[in-house]
C-alpha cells in the first residue's frame, strides 16, 4: 500500500526549504501583511503569544497548524518569544510581490536569540544582554561574554568555581557550548541557563584565532593582553562565530576584547553573590542591593554599576581615586547637580553607536546621538574646571566630536521621524535637488502660475492656460487666434476645435519632476541618510570612549548622591589586616524600616592578632544575620568606590568575601540542606587567604544537635589555627561554642542583646560583648502566632530538658578529650596518652595537608598542656 504523502503547495515548499536551514529556530514567515508560523512552531507560538491557533488548508491533504500576527506588530510579539527562550528566524519578502508573477522570493534577514538581540523592546536599558561561550580544556575552562548591543567583549579563564562565579555575575541570556560537552556543562553549572549547543569544530583553537584576528584585523592578540588565555580565546572565537551564524555581519562596534583578571578584583563565589542578594533574590518582591544603591541616570551608568558591584577593586590607589571623586562631588552639590542635569540628556549613546555600526539606527536616534554629544560639551568644561585630578582626566579625555555634531545638524531635521519612510528626514537646505522637489510637491500651483506669467509676458499671449490631464500630462493651451505668436521651440501636442496644446522642454522637465517628486524625495532621503550613517561609522571609537567616561562619571555622581541622601561616610582603605566599622548599618534593611523607626547601628572590629573570630550568639530574629550581611556589604561598597552606611569605617584591604548565610537548599538537584551547607563551607575553608572576610551563619543546624555543635566547633578551630588567620564572623544558636574563648585566644564572644519582659522578649538588635545563654525560640514561636497550647507545652518540655541535661553534661559530650585529662599527667597508663597514641597511629600521612598536620600537632599540644596545668 502506498504511503500517504502530504501534498506540498508552492508556498509550503518554500517554507519547508527555509525551515530546514533553521531547524532549531521558530520561523516567522512573512506572507503579505502577516508573519505566519506553521506546524509545531505555530503550536508553540500560539501558547507563548496567546494568539489563535488555526489550520491552513483545513480538511485538505496539505492541512497544517497556523498562527500569525500583523507584520507591524513584530516589536510587540518578538520580545515575548525571545524572553521565552526561543531562537527566532525572521523571514522577509525580498522583492515586491507586484513585480513578480511567480512566488515571491523570501529569505531569513535576522536570527534573534536570547543572547543576540538589538531590539529595544527585548533589551533592558540598565542591563547588559550578554551572549556567553564556554570552552572546556584539560585543566582550565575558558569563557567569553559578548554584548552585541553595546560592543562589549570580555574574556577570562580559570577553574570551574571561578567560571561559575563569572556566569553568576554576568548572567548571560544565552550560553554557547560544544555539543560533546553538553552533559559536562550541565553537571558543572546546572540547568538554569539558556544554552545552545554548537558543532565541536567551532571550538578549535586554530579556527578561533583566525576568527578573532580577521575581525580585529591584527596579526596577533598580544595587544589585547589575552594571548595566554588558550581556552578563553577559543570561547571568544566561538561567540564571534555565532554572530555570523545569526546574520550579524556588521560588527564594527566590537572594537576590542578585554581580559577579566581574577587577581584584580574581590573574589566572591556564587554562594556569596546569592546570599548577599546583590542583584537577585529568590524571595518575591525582595529589594536587592543594586535596587538601593543605583542612583545612575544613564543606561550606560546603570550597566557599569552592575559591573563594579560584580568586580570590586583590590587596588588601594584605584579605590581611593574613586573615593576622592565621590568626596569632591559630595562636597560640591552645585557641580554634582549640573553634571547630572547634562547626563539626563545623553541617553544610551553606547547602544546608539552600536546601531550605527549594525545599520539599524533610525533618523530620530541619529538626532538623539547629536543631542547626546552636545550635552557632553558642558560636562567637559565642568570637569576640566574642577581641582580634582581624576575628574580633570575625565574632562580632558571626553571627545567633543564637533565635525560629527555639525554634519548631523546640517543633514537631518531636528524633528526627524522614527521611520524614514514617513519623510521629512533630511534638512531642505542640505540638498538643492531635495529642496526643489519639496517645493514642487508642496507648491506646484505657485510654480505653474509663475511660469504662466513669465510665458505670457514673453509671447504677448494674455489668454495662455497651463493644465494637465491623465492622457497627455501637462500642456500649454493657446487659442487659434494667437497661434502665430507661439515660439518655435514649443512642441505641438494636441489640436482642438478652438485651440492648440503645446509642450515645452521646461514643462516636460517639470512634469517628470512633479509626477515622480514624492518617489524621488523618498529615494533621495534614504540615500542621504544611508550615506550619513556610513559616514558616522568612523566615529564609533570616540563615541564609545565618551560612553565609557560618562558611565564612570554617572556612577561616581550616583555614589555622591547616595551618600548625601543616606548619611554614608567615606571609608579609609589601607594595607592593614584590620576591619573597624563604627555604627555600621545594613544599606537595604534600613530603607525598608517603617517611617521614623531608626536602624540600630552596630560596631564590628576584627583583626588577625587579638580578635580574629567573633562568635555571635542570640535568639532567632534578633538580627545576627543582618550584622553578618551588613559587614560584607560595607566592605563591598567601600572597595567598589562608594561611601558606606556607617559612622566611620577603616578597612584593611579585603581580597575575598565568603558567606554561608541562610538556607539555600538545592533539593531540586538531589542535595539536602545540610549537604549544600557542607559543600559551601568546604569551598570556603579550601580557599581562604590572609585578607579574606568569612561570614558564617548557623553552620551545622541541618543535622543533629551534637553533630552540629561538633562541626561548628571544628570549623571555628580550623579557622583559628589556619596560618591565614582569616577574619571571621560566626553567628550561631549553639551557646556551647561560647566556651571556645577559654582555649582559643583570638575567638571573642558577642551577643545580640535582648530585653526579657514578664511574658515576652524585646529584641534590641545591639551587638554587645559576652555570650548569650538562651535562644528564646519559644518567644519567637509565640510572636509568629503559634497556638497557646503549643507554647505552654513547649515551655513545659523545655524545663524538663533543662533539668535532665545540664550544660555541664552537654559540654562533657562535646569535649570528651578535655574531660579525660583529669588523671595524673605522668601516669603511663593514663587514657589520655592512649588517645594521643591512637590519634597519631590513625593519621594518614599520605593525604594530610601541611595545615592539617599543624592543626593536629596543636590539638595534641593543647591536650598535654591542659593536662599539665591540671
Amino acid at each position: 500500500m502506498a504511503k500517504n504523502i502530504k501534498k506540498e503547495t508552492p508556498l509550503m515548499k518554500q517554507y519547508n526549504a527555509i525551515k530546514a536551514k533553521y531547524p532549531d529556530a521558530l520561523l516567522l514567515f512573512r506572507v503579505g501583511d502577516f508573519y505566519e508560523t506553521f506546524g509545531e512552531d505555530a503550536v508553540k507560538a500560539s501558547k507563548i503569544l496567546d494568539i489563535i491557533l488555526t489550520k491552513r488548508g483545513a480538511g485538505s491533504e496539505s492541512e497544517i497548524e497556523l498562527a500569525g500576527f500583523p507584520h507591524h506588530s513584530l516589536n510587540n510579539y518578538l520580545p515575548k518569544l525571545v524572553k521565552a527562550g526561543c531562537r527566532v528566524a525572521i523571514c522577509d519578502q525580498l522583492e515586491d510581490p507586484k513585480q513578480t508573477k511567480t512566488i515571491v522570493k523570501r529569505g531569513v534577514t535576522e536570527l534573534v536569540t536570547p543572547g543576540v538581540a538589538l531590539n529595544d523592546d527585548i533589551l533592558h536599558s540598565k542591563s547588559n544582554n550578554f551572549l556567553a561561550a564556554v570552552c572546556f580544556g584539560k585543566n582550565q575552562i575558558g569563557v567569553a561574554f559578548l554584548d552585541v548591543s553595546t560592543g562589549e567583549f570580555l574574556v577570562s579563564q580559570g577553574n570551574a568555581e571561578y567560571i561559575d562565579k563569572l556566569l553568576q555575575n554576568f548572567r548571560p541570556s544565552e550560553v554557547l557550548v560544544s555539543k560533546p560537552k553538553r552533559n559536562e556543562f550541565k553537571n558543572v553549572f546546572g540547568g538554569e541557563f539558556h544554552t545552545f549547543y554548537m558543532e565541536d569544530w567551532v571550538f578549535q583553537d586554530d579556527y578561533a584565532n583566525e576568527t578573532l584576528l580577521k575581525h580585529f584585523q591584527t596579526k596577533s592578540l598580544k595587544g589585547f593582553g589575552i594571548e595566554d588565555l588558550f581556552e578563553g580565546i577559543v570561547a571568544a572565537g566561538a561567540a564571534l562565530h555565532y554572530l555570523s551564524e545569526t546574520q550579524h555581519h556588521k560588527l564594527q562596534h566590537i572594537t576590542t576584547i578585554q581580559r577579566v583578571t581574577q587577581n584584580d578584583h574581590v573574589w566572591m563565589d556564587r554562594f556569596t553573590i546569592k546570599n548577599l542578594e546583590l542583584y537577585h533574590s529568590y524571595n518575591q518582591n525582595a529589594v536587592t542591593l543594586i535596587d538601593v544603591i543605583d542612583r545612575t541616570i544613564s543606561p550606560m551608568g546603570g550597566r557599569l554599576l552592575k559591573r563594579w558591584l560584580a568586580l570590586p577593586l583590590i587596588s588601594i590607589d584605584k579605590i581611593n581615586q574613586r573615593h576622592e571623586v565621590v568626596q569632591y562631588l559630595y562636597d560640591d552639590a552645585i557641580v554634582l547637580k549640573k553634571i547630572q542635569n547634562q547626563i539626563k540628556h545623553i541617553g544610551d549613546i553606547e547602544r546608539l553607536i552600536s546601531k550605527v555600526a549594525t545599520v539599524k539606527i533610525c533618523p530620530r536616534e541619529v538626532v538623539q546621538l547629536k543631542n547626546a554629544l552636545e550635552a557632553i560639551v558642558p560636562i567637559k568644561t565642568l570637569t576640566q574646571n574642577t581641582n580634582n585630578k581624576a575628574l580633570q582626566h575625565i574632562g580632558d579625555s571626553l571627545e567633543l566630536c564637533e565635525e560629527l555634531r555639525q554634519r548631523i545638524k546640517e543633514t537631518l531635521n531636528e524633528e526627524a521621524p522614527v521611520n524614514i519612510l514617513k519623510g521629512n528626514t533630511i534638512a531642505s537646505d542640505f540638498s538643492a535637488e531635495l529642496k526643489e522637489l519639496r517645493a514642487l510637491s508642496t507648491s506646484g500651483k505657485d510654480y505653474l502660475d509663475a511660469m504662466l506669467e513669465r510665458e505670457s509676458k514673453i509671447t504677448g499671449i494674455t489668454s495662455l492656460k497651463i493644465a494637465s490631464n491623465n492622457v497627455f500630462g501637462y500642456y500649454i493651451e493657446v487659442r487659434h487666434t494667437h497661434k502665430d505668436k507661439v515660439p518655435d521651440h514649443w512642441i505641438r501636442k494636441q489640436t482642438l476645435v478652438s485651440a492648440e496644446r503645446y509642450i515645452t522642454e521646461e514643462l516636460k522637465e517639470y512634469e517628470t519632476k512633479i509626477l515622480g517628486a514624492e518617489e524621488r524625495i523618498l529615494a533621495i532621503e534614504q540615500q542621504l541618510f544611508s550615506e550619513l550613517v556610513l559616514w558616522i561609522q568612523q566615529f564609533i571609537k570616540p563615541v564609545q570612549k565618551n560612553s565609557a567616561l560618562i558611565a564612570q562619571l554617572d556612577c561616581l555622581c550616583g555614589f555622591a548622591q547616595l551618600a548625601s541622601e543616606n548619611q554614608y561616610t567615606r571609608p579609609e582603605i589601607n594595607e592593614s589586616y584590620a576591619l573597624d566599622i563604627k555604627n555600621g548599618r545594613h544599606p537595604v534593611i534600613e530603607k525598608q524600616l517603617p517611617h521614623g523607626e531608626p536602624y540600630i547601628a552596630n560596631n564590628v572590629y576584627l583583626d588577625r592578632e587579638q580578635q580574629q573570630i567573633i562568635m555571635i550568639t542570640g535568639p532567632n530574629m534578633s538580627g545576627k544575620s543582618a550584622i553578618l550581611r551588613q559587614t560584607a556589604l560595607i566592605v563591598l561598597l567601600a572597595q567598589m568606590g562608594s561611601f558606606v552606611p556607617a559612622e566611620a569605617a577603616t578597612i584593611g584591604l579585603t581580597d575575598k568575601i565568603f558567606t554561608r548565610v541562610g538556607a539555600s537548599d538545592n533539593i531540586s538537584m538531589g542535595e539536602s540542606t545540610f549537604m549544600v551547607e557542607m559543600n559551601e563551607t568546604a569551598s570556603i575553608l579550601n580557599n581562604i587567604s590572609d585578607r579574606s572576610l568569612v561570614l558564617l551563619d548557623e553552620i551545622g543546624r541541618g543535622t543533629s544537635t551534637y553533630d552540629g555543635i561538633s562541626i561548628a566547633w571544628a570549623i571555628s578551630e580550623y579557622l583559628h589555627e589556619h596560618p591565614s588567620k582569616a577574619k571571621t564572623l560566626f553567628a550561631t544558636h549553639y551557646h556551647e561554642l561560647n566556651e571556645m574563648t577559654e582555649t582559643f585566644a583570638r575567638i571573642k564572644n558577642f551577643n545580640v542583646s535582648v530585653k526579657e519582659l514578664k511574658n515576652n522578649v524585646l529584641f534590641l538588635r545591639k551587638l554587645v560583648e559576652g555570650g548569650s545563654q538562651h535562644s528564646f525560640g519559644i518567644h519567637v514561636a509565640k510572636m509568629a502566632g503559634m497556638p497557646q497550647q503549643v507554647i505552654h507545652r513547649a515551655n513545659k518540655i523545655l524545663k524538663q530538658l533543662e533539668k535532665s541535661h545540664s550544660s555541664e553534661e552537654l559540654t562533657d559530650k562535646v569535649r570528651t578529650l578535655e574531660n579525660d585529662m583529669q588523671l595524673s599527667f605522668f601516669n603511663l597508663d593514663d587514657p589520655l596518652l592512649e588517645q594521643i597514641k591512637e590519634e597519631i597511629v590513625n593519621i594518614d600521612i599520605d593525604v594530610l595537608t601541611p595545615v592539617e598536620a599543624l592543626m593536629k600537632l596543636n590539638e595534641i599540644k593543647r591536650m598535654l598542656l591542659k593536662k599539665k596545668r591540671a
